[in-house]
């Protein structure tokens, strides 16, 4: 199937932006690794891949404004990458679990920056976890409630409309249910729009609130967790499609 002009050029975009991640997760990793890293050293990295995650917001926005669709069935990515999206991307519960997991790997390891979170920071942490449980469900209700309105009466009618029109051979009626049909499709796509922004909203708003929390190297540690898994999880994903495709030759080859 053939990319569309918005698909292409995300795709473009995305594998340049993943690419540039990996670079910073380099430096992370470097910075993570050194138990007295300078304060300022932390600050600049943090800037960088806030930037750098803006950077990809405001592309995705930009693009979905021409075709939001590209973004609920995305192309540059895997199967297994889109098995986890969550309204086209993360979901922002999955950066509390994170934040557990990263506590429990630097207790047994003893003196990394998260096994030191004060009960203040496990605190705030707690209180901004309840409060994007929240703000999840509330997208998650507005996206129910952009799909149950594919079957509200209006559409129906149309459908309708211009099934009797097509079978009468009717093309002036037919032209007229066009136009109303394309202003319905127009008026779901804004919606699937605004929900999709909405969730971006709340991804960048659990972002903002963990890294506000935490202490210049502890915001090392969790960045670098996230970039590593983002990568590692598209890089799972292309190694699966190539020993897929791999295998549908060999099937093709003993046919």
């Amino acid at each position: 199937m053939m990319k569309t002009q918005v698909e292409q050029n995300f795709s473009d975009f995305y594998e340049k932006w993943m690419g540039q991640l990996e670079d910073h997760l380099g430096v992370l990793l470097l910075v993570s690794r050194e138990k007295y890293s300078q304060e300022s050293a932390c600050e600049a990295l943090y800037n960088k891949l806030t930037a750098h995650h803006k950077e990809y917001y405001t592309c995705k926005w930009a693009a979905a404004h021409e075709d939001v669709l590209a973004f609920f069935s995305p192309v540059w990515l895997s199967p297994l990458e889109n098995a986890y999206l969550w309204v086209t991307g993360w979901k922002p519960s999955m950066a509390f679990r994170l934040v557990e997991s990263l506590m429990r790997k630097a207790a047994a390891a003893g003196g990394a920056s998260l096994a030191g979170m004060s009960e203040e920071q496990v605190r705030k942490i707690e209180a901004l976890r309840v409060k994007i449980k929240a703000e999840e469900e509330r997208v998650e209700r507005e996206m129910e409630r952009q799909q149950v309105a594919m079957a509200d009466r209006k559409m129906v009618e149309l459908a309708r409309l211009e099934s009797v029109a097509r079978k009468k051979g009717d093309s002036a009626a037919v032209s007229q249910v066009n136009g109303l049909v394309e202003a319905a499709v127009k008026g779901l796509l804004g919606g699937l729009e605004k929900v999709m922004k909405m969730a971006d909203c709340v991804r960048l708003k659990t972002l903002k609130g963990v890294l506000d929390v935490l202490t210049p190297l502890q915001r090392v540690d969790f960045l670098a967790a996230t970039s590593m898994l983002q990568i590692q999880l598209r890089k799972w994903g292309k190694k699966r499609d190539k020993c897929c495709s791999n295998d549908n030759i060999h099937d093709l080859e003993l046919k």
